[in-house]
């Protein structure tokens, strides 16, 4: 590649910012937060993490609840949506909202495509692939990743099309609509935002 066709600091720069929102996600919807993610939520500056206005409302109010709630309420939060034994209050995995059950075809697809981008499940973690945690963190992988026959925009929106656009809305609807759900309809009102901002994006792609 020659110095003409290197990215610019700015478009590296909202790369390296797409891939922190991804990881963020992955992290606060994976287990109850930690502490420590808590506090840097909480001190976290206003303005949006990516670029976009778009974002900044949302993000703000993320993390103003953040700060209105202890560690122990949000972590109970997150055990009464997602925790307990049985049927959850909400479900994380795209294949309930894709095809009304756990485990279904789109399960199937979706280990599929991470075949055939050298991916697969770490055996030690406890949820299926289609977990909202574990989409982000391929989506974080694409983007910044070392491979770039792996790591770039055409698989990322491939990906992004096929196992998160379907399902992410219907997530954020059910989040938004819970009653009990303080944080998390926060943190659904930032996600929503964030992928109507990356679909958006991959429609200039055409």
């Amino acid at each position: 590649m020659s110095p003409t066709d290197a990215p610019s600091s700015s478009a590296l720069d909202e790369e390296t910012a797409r891939a922190e929102v991804y990881g963020l996600l992955a992290a606060l919807t994976y287990a109850p937060p930690t502490p420590e993610l808590l506090s840097q939520l909480r001190v976290a500056a206003t303005e949006a993490p990516a670029a976009g206005g778009f974002l900044e409302e949302p993000w703000r109010e993320l993390v103003a609840q953040t700060r209105a709630m202890t560690d122990e309420a949000i972590a109970a939060e997150y055990d009464s949506l997602f925790g307990g034994v049985g049927k959850p209050e909400v479900y994380l995995y795209g294949s309930h909202y894709l095809s009304g059950f756990l485990n279904e075809k789109p399960l199937v697809a979706l280990r599929h495509d991470l075949a055939e981008l050298g991916l697969a499940r770490d055996e030690s973690m406890p949820e299926t692939e289609d977990h909202i945690a574990c989409l982000c963190e391929v989506m974080r992988y694409l983007i910044a990743g070392d491979d770039v026959a792996v790591a770039n925009l055409t698989r990322q929106r491939a990906f992004y099309a096929a196992h998160l656009q379907p399902w992410v809305n219907p997530l954020c609807d059910a989040l938004a609509g819970h009653p009990r759900a303080r944080f998390y309809a926060a943190l659904a009102g930032f996600l929503r935002a964030f992928a109507s901002v990356e679909a958006q994006g991959f429609d200039m792609l055409d």
